[in-house]
């Protein structure tokens, strides 16, 4: 049976109007007992990330000031969130979901992480609401711990994550896979191992179309034995930053075909949420249960 991980440490206090929709963490977990996809026992506080942990990706001067709230105007300008002892506690929390959640896939064959997907964090930046990038920072943990041999990066959120390109610029033992939005943020790309853009206002048809194209040969030609799921709900047609057109049903069958390969290959899968901005809150709460839901169809 899948677990998730979660922690009142995921929200925090934002200004008035700020545009980072910080209330799904806590109603996606309400949601998901709403809808009996889940039972209370099924929820875990992943606790805080581990220094060591962090120090494999990122540089010790970034981690100082995360720690010690000293980034500069300009970097807190660069990573969108006011800087607070709050937002150093909620990004190691989430980044321990995701260590904990592909612990826990090593187990179950999946474990999931109601946050995280913080794939714009570089080793010695944040940038784009993305303070510890907690993807690079499990998959690192498995390969120093020799838990796995060659990890895959499915991140299918709106927006290239460079964060993690770049981390993983040299390291052959971590693919990543980017599929986003050509003509979005961040305007500057870095070089996954690969990257699909997509053209703005690509709809359910097409998307899926080269998803099903693309991800197959993918895991033919890497042979993962691990891999880390970013499933972003930013590419919904509500959404504000994504320009991308799926609908739910869309984005559903999306998380159906990426989960149903990694369990129909019995490859352990760990699941973070990545973006999603859409005006209705209920749209994003909605898309991401439907991740988790599917997850648990499977695994359950």
């Amino acid at each position: 049976m899948p677990c998730l991980a979660t922690s009142d440490r995921y929200t925090l206090p934002l200004p008035a109007g700020h545009r980072f929709p910080i209330a799904k963490y806590g109603l996606i977990r309400e949601q998901l007992l709403w809808q009996g996809v889940a039972t209370e026992p099924d929820f875990y506080d992943p606790g805080f990330c581990p220094e060591e942990d962090i120090l494999r990706v990122h540089s010790l001067e970034y981690w100082h000031k995360i720690r010690d709230q000293q980034l500069s105007a300009a970097e807190v300008r660069r990573l969108g969130l006011p800087q607070s002892p709050e937002l150093t506690r909620r990004s190691l929390s989430s980044s321990a979901g995701t260590l904990e959640s592909a612990k826990r896939a090593l187990r179950d064959g999946v474990g999931l992480n109601l946050a995280g997907g913080t794939h714009h964090a570089f080793r010695d930046r944040g940038e784009g609401f993305c303070v510890l990038n907690d993807v690079a920072i499990a998959a690192a943990h498995l390969l120093h711990h020799g838990l796995a041999r060659q990890v895959l990066v499915v991140d299918v959120d709106v927006h290239q994550g460079d964060g993690t390109a770049s981390i993983f610029a040299r390291e052959p033992r971590v693919f990543t896979f980017s599929m986003h939005a050509g003509a979005n943020y961040p305007l500057r790309k870095e070089q996954s191992d690969l990257d699909v853009a997509l053209d703005l206002g690509t709809g359910d048809a097409e998307y899926l179309r080269i998803l099903r194209e693309t991800l197959p040969r993918l895991l033919a030609a890497v042979q993962p034995d691990f891999v880390f799921y970013l499933a972003g709900v930013d590419v919904l047609a509500t959404d504000k930053l994504g320009k991308l057109a799926l609908t739910q049903t869309g984005c559903r069958h999306r998380d159906e075909y990426v989960l149903g390969l990694c369990h129909q290959h019995r490859l352990p899968v760990a699941v973070c949420m990545g973006g999603g901005y859409s005006e209705r809150l209920a749209d994003i709460v909605d898309a991401h249960c439907n991740t988790f839901r599917t997850a648990f169809e499977l695994w359950g």
